[in-house]
């Protein structure tokens, strides 16, 4: 891919089916390496979606808390988690908790937010044995390599996202709205343009409707933006999907994607939808000390199975309005 504006000051090294790396020489530490270079790392990252940075050596959750200082505009409070992660001083946050034999599929973070990061900031200070990467893939790339007819009902209609909050499987509604006051979790929900019923056993069902595609704000460029497939049923390993639906019945799952309208999506969908991702996929194994930032629009990520401790920390930067991303032309949002 060519970028729209390449950046002059950092010499980026491009592969096939690699993220862009930038090798650093930081004799006076991390942070002021970053210090230096953030308006290139920050160009560097428009331009290409994704940037991996190797040779900071960052060792511990202090000093990369001042990496992200230093990187981010803003630094966002997660809300709305799908899974639990823990949260560090400093607006580092632990990886999603996840099952390490468990694939989590390509999907942008936040994208059924109205206010989302437009970067991600990943650190990672323990390198799993095997495995583990945390991949990217260029949205535009994706969006183009899509079915048009398929790319049209998501534009016209958007997604919708359903979820089931309880306190036996993913985030609890205290944990996603970081609140267990029943009054500001409605006044949350009322406020971010998101559905809600409350069930009668304590639990909380909403559903919301989200743009399936935005423009980026700095390039123009349409990107392929949500989390169509990975929030999908479909997606889910086939026996865990079995036994969730066993014990929730089809409507009662923890999450659950359909079109915008409210009809299911197949399961043909949503295979196509990871082939095109995994066709696009971009790896580098983790090494410790490194740093990755993403372009939370341009670029979608994924987190593969792994084998051993792993340890990566990640930060939210930089808040994007989605109202400020849609295409005017299409349905669905807010």
């Amino acid at each position: 891919m060519s970028p729209p504006c390449a950046p002059s000051t950092l010499d980026v090294d491009l592969k096939p089916a690699r993220p862009p790396l930038v090798r650093a020489e930081a004799p006076f530490g991390a942070s002021r390496w970053v210090a230096e270079h953030r308006d290139a790392l920050r160009t560097a990252v428009t331009s290409y979606g994704s940037v991996l940075v190797r040779g900071l050596g960052l060792r511990d959750r202090a000093e990369v808390a001042a990496v992200f200082a230093r990187l981010a505009s803003d630094l966002m409070t997660e809300k709305e988690a799908f899974a639990p992660r823990e949260a560090y001083s400093g607006g580092v946050y632990s990886s999603t908790k996840w099952p390490s034999n468990q694939q989590m599929c390509m999907h942008h973070e936040l994208s059924y937010t109205l206010e989302f990061p437009g970067v991600l900031m990943f650190a990672c200070l323990t390198a799993p044995t095997r495995g583990g990467a945390t991949a990217v893939a260029d949205s535009p790339s994706v969006l183009d390599a899509l079915p048009a007819d398929l790319v049209a009902r998501f534009e016209r209609e958007g997604w919708l996202l359903t979820r089931n909050y309880n306190d036996e499987i993913g985030a609890s509604y205290a944990e996603a709205f970081g609140t267990d006051d029943r009054g500001a979790v409605e006044s949350y929900c009322r406020a971010n343009a998101i559905e809600f019923e409350w069930q009668p056993d304590g639990g909380l069902r909403t559903r919301q409707r989200r743009y399936a595609v935005l423009l980026h704000p700095v390039t123009g460029q349409r990107c392929w933006f949500n989390q169509v497939a990975f929030l999908n049923e479909w997606t889910l390993d086939a026996e865990v999907r079995e036994f969730l639906v066993d014990m929730y019945g089809v409507d009662g799952l923890p999450f659950n994607t359909r079109f915008g309208h409210g009809d299911r999506i197949g399961e043909d969908v949503v295979v196509l939808l990871n082939q095109v991702y995994a066709s696009h996929t971009m790896r580098e194994p983790w090494q410790v000390g490194d740093l990755l930032l993403v372009d939370n629009i341009r670029s979608a990520h994924s987190r593969e199975p792994f084998e051993g401790p792993r340890e990566v920390l990640v930060g939210l930067a930089d808040t994007v309005r989605q109202a400020d991303c849609a295409p005017r032309f299409q349905g669905a949002g807010r």
